[in-house]
């Protein structure tokens, strides 16, 4: 009786531990939004690279955006800088069943300087997806709204599973961006293979 009793009440710790996690968890992906100067919702950090050079940095930020971005044309290109937009898709549960709400379009910027760089996501516009005839979620034509506007327009609750879903999602490509900015991607190309020379005249 004693051991079942036990086991009952670690199930129950356990349980709640995982439940403060995922709340922890999703505060910090909320928190992780910010506004900027302009008021509109924004994903920022500065990172510091001791011992690289701006060329170097704006190499590795253009070989990242040619590589995850491979299907989009970017934007501005400078010899620090670079701009690519893209955009993601939401999800939303309801009655335990997963499916798409809609897609959340932002803009990421790169800049580099001497030992640091910094990167933002920012511009985040949802667009809310319909069933069309064939049963397919498409979006909405004429409905894009602003994140940092949609209050008026976007239940609550929705909304904060929207904000939670582009912290989460600009945290991860942050992580993917960060790390693959820590990596040589420059290598020198490898050496040809010298030509063997044959000699005709002894033999």
């Amino acid at each position: 009786m004693e051991e079942r009793l036990y086991i009952y009440i670690m199930k129950r710790i356990l349980f709640l531990i995982v439940c403060l996690l995922l709340v922890r968890m999703a505060n910090a992906q909320k928190n992780s939004l910010a506004l900027d100067e302009h008021n509109k919702y924004i994903y920022y950090q500065v990172v510091d690279q001791p011992g690289a050079g701006a060329d170097s940095l704006a190499r590795n930020a253009a070989s990242f955006i040619k590589e995850y971005y491979s299907k989009i044309k970017p934007g501005k290109i400078s010899d620090t800088s670079i701009t690519v937009k893209d955009k993601f898709v939401t999800y939303t549960v309801a009655s335990f069943v997963k499916h798409e709400s809609g897609v959340i379009n932002y803009t990421l910027v790169i800049e580099c300087k001497d030992a640091k760089y910094r990167f933002w996501l920012t511009d985040f516009v949802f667009t809310p997806y319909e069933r069309d005839r064939y049963g397919a979620f498409v979006p909405v034509n004429g409905k894009q709204v602003p994140l940092e506007s949609a209050s008026s327009k976007i239940e609550k609750k929705d909304l904060e599973g929207y904000l939670d879903q582009t912290g989460a999602y600009s945290q991860q490509l942050g992580d993917k961006l960060k790390l693959y900015m820590t990596q040589d991607h420059h290598a020198k190309k490898t050496q040809p293979k010298p030509v063997k020379k044959i000699v005709t005249d002894k033999w």
